[in-house]
């Protein structure tokens, strides 16, 4: 009878050394996740010029990159004047979670019928956005498919310089580079 009770007694604290083990490893990964984006956690603000049909266009550009509970949101605007000295601005926000690749992570931009946060489908017009963090550049892309089923991917590396972020941006289409942009975001909050 000593014996079993001995038995069970150690497959307890086997398995609470388990438990501890597993939340252990798990708050290491929070930690790593945590350390991973909050380098990049701020506001940012700058602008860019270039042509386009003949035309210079100058763009101001905002970011805010937050951690999350679950993951971090990227908020952008950009900001492109009228003739008539009017500014015309469009805003996106895509919170991101973890995905099961180091590194790589999907966008949460909408709910399923459960309730759980889901990519967009491109199928249906939708971008679809992921991220990435490699080094100091945290990237985002976004692909979207035309009714016609071309595509076009759009790819905004965010890199970490002295005093704020360099900003390069790739859109290409059908394989085809259609705009290239860089521009420095000064780091003004975080």
């Amino acid at each position: 009878m000593m014996i079993s009770v001995f038995g069970s007694e150690r497959f307890r604290l086997i398995g609470i050394l388990g438990l501890v083990m597993a939340l252990a490893l798990a708050m290491a990964a929070q930690m790593a996740f945590a350390n991973q984006i909050d380098r990049f956690a701020g506001t940012y603000t700058g602008s860019v010029s270039f042509e386009s049909g003949g035309k210079t266009i100058q763009r101001d550009l905002n970011v805010k990159i937050a951690p999350t509970k679950a993951g971090f949101t990227v908020d952008w605007t950009t900001g492109t004047y009228r003739a008539d000295g009017t500014l015309k601005a469009k805003s996106y926000s895509v919170e991101f979670q973890p995905s099961e690749r180091d590194g790589v992570y999907g966008a949460a931009m909408k709910n399923n019928v459960f309730g759980k946060a889901v990519p967009l489908d491109p199928m249906k017009g939708e971008p679809y956005v992921w991220g990435r963090i490699e080094d100091d550049t945290l990237t985002v892309f976004s692909l979207y498919v035309y009714d016609d089923g071309e595509y076009e991917i759009q790819q905004f590396d965010r890199t970490l310089v002295e005093g704020g972020l360099e900003l390069k941006f790739k859109s290409m289409r059908d394989g085809h580079v259609h705009r290239e942009l860089g521009a420095y975001l000064e780091r003004v909050e975080g």
